[in-house]
């Protein structure tokens, strides 16, 4: 097999799994997403938010983000592959269809939390 020709295979076997992982985590539902967002708007909705523990950290907007990088992160907290003390502790609380319907409520974009 040359290499042009083993470079196109791997190229096609990575774009039908990325496509397989892409529709798995579509499968979310933004609504009852919103019913979960009380555990995230109080950091992820307020712009230029920072937290004092376990540092000071500068909290990203979360709003509009791709679903599947907002499931995998999740993912990564729960199992410990990232180590935010806080956001460890809430993944560790949320069932996959949890990480999947707040990442379809928060992919939508436009969510927006009340400013005092």
């Amino acid at each position: 097999m040359n290499t042009t020709t083993l470079i196109a295979s791997a190229l096609v076997a990575a774009l039908a799994a990325g496509g397989a992982w892409a529709q798995a985590t579509s499968a979310g539902d933004a609504a009852k997403g919103r019913e979960k967002t009380q555990m995230c708007q109080g950091c992820h909705g307020i712009e230029g938010w920072r937290t004092a523990y376990p540092e000071v950290y500068r909290v990203p907007l979360i709003a509009g983000q791709h679903e599947a990088y907002l499931v995998k992160a999740l993912q990564q907290y729960k199992s410990g592959e990232r180590s935010h003390p806080s956001m460890r502790g809430i993944a560790a609380t949320l069932s996959d269809q949890d990480m999947a319907n707040l990442a379809a409520y928060y992919a939508q974009g436009g969510v927006k939390t009340a400013r005092k």
